[in-house]
Parts: C-alpha cells; structure tokens; sequence
C-alpha cells in the first residue's frame, strides 16, 4: 500500500488516495503513471510516514517540482520557507510568550506574536 496524490497546473495538492504499493505496475506502468493517466491529472507518491518528499502530501498544499517536496499550504502571506522547507514566521517566537498553557497567536496586521 502506499498514497499519491493528485495536482492541478499549478502543482497544487487536489487530492491524495491510498493506492497499490509503489513497487507494482499496472498494465506496465508505474501507479503514478497509470493513476495520472486514469484521473487526467500529475499524480506524485508521497509518503504518510514522511520517509520521501519532505513530508505527507496536504490538500492545498505544494509539490516543489525543483526540491522534490511537499510543502504545506502558508499559513500566512508574510511567512517564508525556512532552509528545511518549513513556513516561519518573518519574526522569531520570542521566549517570554513561551508560557506554559499561554494562549499566543500570529498577527497577520502587525506582524508580531501576542499572548
């Protein structure tokens, strides 16, 4: 067993499903071949326990065709990908917020963290 999903033209996440393993063909072809060439649409193996491709493939998510990953949807426009592929804020959590059961949150409109 292993997953795929399914991007638009733009290498957006649309769906993702649980297919045969990744070592199968299917009338001699690859299931991501074969699943693509059934749907219409780019399909891409990836991983739920995120052993390939960063991470699990998330509807609305990215396939970075260049770094071979997934990456998550933004969570917000200022946000930036970090060297390891992760969304982070433009500014760093800063650790007097770090307390325990602290309710704390991004502010999109003064782009700094609030307790």
């Amino acid at each position: 067993m292993a997953h795929y999903a399914f991007l638009d033209e733009n290498n957006i996440v649309v769906d993702v499903i649980t297919g045969i393993d990744e070592t199968e063909l299917i009338d001699g072809l690859t299931p991501e071949e074969w699943y693509g060439n059934f749907r219409g649409q780019r399909c891409v193996r990836t991983s739920y326990n995120n052993n390939i491709r960063k991470q699990y493939a998330m509807i609305g998510g990215k396939y970075d065709e260049e770094l071979d990953v997934f990456l998550s949807p933004k969570p917000y426009p200022s946000w930036i990908l970090n060297e390891n592929h992760d969304w982070v804020a433009p500014v760093e959590f800063p650790e007097e917020l770090q307390i325990v059961g602290a309710s704390v949150h991004w502010d999109e409109d003064s782009l700094e963290w609030k307790l």
